[in-house]
């Protein structure tokens, strides 16, 4: 599936790539796009085929953030059309950070304002050494507000009250310390081999199994070891154990065979 400025490719493997196509503009996003990606997200998420998802740009730069015509035109929009807009960026994050199967991005060139929460919202992310990121909203009066649960979740409160406030280039070195990216390459010849590893990883492991996982992490993450919690883990393990996947692996596991999944 492809639209003018985003693709959507899933090949025999279950792998799906989401591809920004706009490298004349350095793959900045304006409302339309931002509708694309949303009906992309939303496409690979319902296709029971797709079992890992990568989002890569065309061109030397991951995404510049914010289309310079579409800040002018939303400096002319009401509040009421402000929301809108605002709501519509919202859910494209929301359904990218909450998709079932396992998320990568991977950038290269530049990362600037909302594509650090498109980075953010995957679940990890691969970037070349010579990347740079930038949380640059207060430069031009306005604040990362839609993608800042996203980018507060993988960088940190603290380092966050910096990048939000100074809007200060930092390195793909220093997105890593902080959480943001997941693995360097050296440049951006090496990305794809590193990608490809990380897909290689998660098609080795029972799709039913990686998509409960992912989900067990938004259910316990900053919940209180309560009784609650630990027997909601508890009937999550027993389900599992149960399951045709669950019961599938045990049983090649104890034969000393691939499972099913394992093609």
């Amino acid at each position: 599936m492809s639209t003018e400025f985003v693709s959507t490719d899933i090949d025999d493997r279950g792998v799906a790539t989401v591809t920004l196509d706009n490298p004349d503009k350095h793959n900045a996003f304006d409302d339309t796009i931002i509708s694309q990606l949303t009906d992309a997200f939303s496409t690979v998420d319902a296709d029971q085929h797709a079992r890992v998802m990568v989002l890569a740009s065309r061109g030397r730069n991951f995404s510049a953030g914010g289309d310079l015509n579409w800040m002018k035109r939303m400096a002319a929009y009401t509040h009421e059309q402000n929301l809108q807009d605002s709501r519509a960026l919202a859910e494209m994050l929301r359904v990218l950070n909450f998709m079932s199967r396992p998320t990568i991005a991977r950038v290269q060139g530049v990362a600037f304002g909302g594509a650090v929460g498109l980075v953010s919202c995957c679940d990890m992310a691969v970037a070349s050494a010579t990347a740079t990121f930038s949380l640059s909203e207060v430069k031009i009066g306005l604040m990362p507000a839609t993608i800042s649960p996203y980018v507060v979740a993988a960088i940190g409160a603290r380092s966050a009250r910096r990048y939000f406030t100074t809007a200060e280039r930092f390195s793909a070195e220093q997105a890593q310390a902080m959480g943001l990216v997941s693995e360097l390459v050296a440049d951006d010849s090496e990305l794809e081999a590193a990608v490809d590893a990380l897909v290689s990883a998660i098609l080795g492991n029972s799709p039913a199994a990686v998509a409960a996982s992912k989900q067990l992490i938004f259910d316990v993450a900053n919940q209180p070891v309560e009784a609650e919690l630990i027997e909601m883990t508890c009937q999550r393990i027993a389900d599992i154990r149960a399951s045709a996947e669950g019961q599938e692996g045990l049983t090649a596991f104890l034969e000393k065979r691939k499972p099913s999944w394992i093609q």
